[in-house]
């Protein structure tokens, strides 16, 4: 979800209106993706990076974290959207923390589109968790080196239970991946638009639905 301060810069307003926006552009694209079928749903919300930035500014996406899964439960928990969150959850804020856990639990049940967060998310530290739980659980004589494949790999991810990613929208046109899902998205297909995240819509999901269906996938073959 890229754009927000760019969006905020080209209209001489503060930063955090670009967040504010984004947020709201958010519960829009989830609902806009529901209503085209999709079924899983994987946001880059708050990068290990993003900790590298202005504190107040931190300090108001974290504020957002909380108020959205907050604000949101109800909603979700309607539309029988379920929530989850990847990445080191547990080195959040606890006010945020608490409340994204709130509301994964609220819609733990529900078996429409899966909605995930990746928030203090980087696929690099990704990749390192997996590894060092994989060397504990050898060591441990848990798990045999020898039977370790792509699926035993994929269930020690914070993703372990979801599909790879079919397709990748990169708004704020941008061309790269910026630590997102590296393993996962061996095979996913790329779509980048220079429109910012603020300013995406439904009109925007369905094109890039429709570059994706007209291309052929040949998964490295």
């Amino acid at each position: 979800m890229d754009g927000n301060r760019r969006w905020a810069q080209s209209r001489e307003l503060a930063a955090a209106e670009g967040h504010r926006a984004g947020a709201s552009v958010l519960r829009a694209i989830t609902r806009a993706a529901a209503r085209a079928g999709i079924e899983f749903l994987t946001v880059f919300a708050f990068s290990e990076e993003n900790w590298r930035r202005d504190p107040a500014e931190v300090a108001l996406l974290m504020n957002l974290l909380h108020v959205f899964s907050e604000g949101e439960a109800a909603s979700l928990a309607d539309e029988d959207v379920r929530v989850c969150a990847i990445g080191r959850i547990d080195e959040l804020p606890e006010a945020p923390r608490r409340a994204l856990q709130a509301l994964e639990a609220a819609t733990a049940g529900n078996s429409g589109l899966t909605l995930s967060l990746a928030v203090n998310y980087g696929a690099r530290t990704e990749l390192c968790d997996a590894i060092r739980a994989l060397a504990r659980d050898v060591a441990a004589g848990i798990l045999d080196a020898t039977s370790i494949d792509g699926n035993v790999l994929a269930s020690y991810l914070y993703t372990a239970g979801l599909p790879d990613p079919d397709l990748l929208i990169r708004t704020g046109g941008e061309l790269r991946v910026s630590n997102f899902l590296l393993y996962q998205i061996a095979y996913t297909e790329l779509w980048s638009t220079p429109v910012h995240w603020p300013d995406f819509n439904e009109k925007h999901l369905r094109e890039a639905l429709g570059a994706f269906a007209s291309r052929q996938r040949r998964f490295g073959t």
